[in-house]
């Protein structure tokens, strides 16, 4: 059975790297007591708190932890009429801590992940890796064998074209997790008490051209290169389907990233998931994703974006015009998912600074 790490008494770390360049988002309805265990490695950062559900609800962040905190009247406050584009009641929420953040760099985790343990039994930190992902690149053109080229003590192998060794910048890097799987509800009903207890020390590049279901639980990307294509969907409360926005998400990123010539990493850095959703709550969320996605999948793998859309921006938007032709004949929602998508990117380019904005390529 694999227990999380022990962080007790392992310091605050003193030089952490891209302090200053790289918020935590988190997405909850309870108190984050969860952050003690975390803070040799999160203490230094920013936290942007996303609250979810009742916003009269007090939520308690441990001491030493600096943070902003959001809740459901701040997101209207803020976004106005767009407001709509943001889930309510459920973690698809966290996007809006990606729009309302100045860094470059997003961290988020959920508040039911605790640090994992290698198996020489070394606490995890889980954000060091997903940083050193992030600073190198990836190579989506050409798979190397040997995983990522770039680890220390790895290398391209024999055969692997010296005119692509230099790789593409890394837009996001896809952690996983150590105890309850990420699971749909069917799966959960049938392995109900099935633990990852394996620990794979490998961290890859998915290839040019293939999809993956992204969970959004440890998760880390570069906000200038992604930020804007990083939306959770429209999910949760009012919504025909919930538990289908990080991989909604990681649908739209994919394509995006292979149009426009950038990397995802998936592997290290796991976290231990202490706990398991109910499996028949996820089933009533998860049932008419279970249907769809037999759909969207092909859409997503037939998408060409026009050589015109040079920015995340116009990319995203193009992608939306596709999903209200070819998916609202599966169901009115896609229509609605399509206008959210478009205002999505309006609220983004309302908030997001300048600087970023030009690092996008779009100022």
């Amino acid at each position: 059975m694999v227990d999380p790490a022990n962080t007790v008494g392992i310091p605050v770390n003193p030089t952490p790297l891209l302090k200053d360049e790289l918020d935590i988002v988190i997405p909850t309805i309870r108190s984050l007591d969860f952050l003690e265990m975390w803070r040799p490695f999160l203490q230094p950062y920013h936290l942007i708190i996303v609250q979810d559900g009742d916003p009269t609800k007090k939520i308690h962040v441990p001491e030493g932890y600096d943070y902003e905190l959001y809740n459901r009247n701040d997101i209207n406050r803020i976004l106005g009429p767009k407001a709509s584009c943001i889930s309510f009641k459920d973690s698809a929420c966290r996007c809006f801590g990606y729009m309302v953040s100045k860094k470059k760099y997003i961290f988020t985790i959920d508040d039911d992940c605790f640090v994992a343990k290698d198996p020489s039994g070394k606490a995890v930190n889980a954000l060091e890796q997903h940083i050193k992902n992030l600073l190198c690149p990836s190579t989506p053109l050409f798979f190397n064998t040997l995983y990522d080229p770039y680890r220390e003590g790895a290398d391209f192998v024999r055969g692997y074209p010296f005119s692509l060794r230099e790789g593409v910048s890394t837009a996001v890097s896809h952690g996983l997790w150590l105890n309850i799987p990420d699971y749909d509800a069917p799966t959960q009903l049938v392995k109900p008490k099935e633990r990852n207890t394996r620990y794979v020390d490998a961290v890859m590049t998915i290839p040019k051209g293939t999809l993956f279901p992204m969970c959004g639980m440890n998760l880390a990307f570069d906000r200038d290169l992604i930020g804007p294509a990083m939306y959770f969907g429209l999910m949760g409360d009012g919504q025909p389907i919930g538990r289908y926005d990080d991989m909604w998400a990681g649908w739209c990123i994919k394509v995006i990233c292979d149009h426009l010539g950038l990397g995802v990493k998936t592997g290290l850095p796991y976290i231990y998931h202490s706990k398991a959703s109910t499996p028949f709550v996820n089933l009533k969320k998860e049932y008419k994703g279970i249907f769809w996605q037999e759909d969207i999948i092909p859409f997503f793998q037939n998408v060409k974006l026009s050589k015109e859309a040079t920015t995340v921006q116009q990319c995203y938007i193009e992608l939306s015009k596709m999903v209200k032709e070819k998916l609202s004949p599966l169901d009115p929602y896609f229509d609605k998912l399509a206008d959210a998508m478009v205002t999505w990117i309006e609220a983004w380019d309302e908030l997001t600074p300048p600087a970023a904005a030009a690092a996008n390529g779009k100022a």
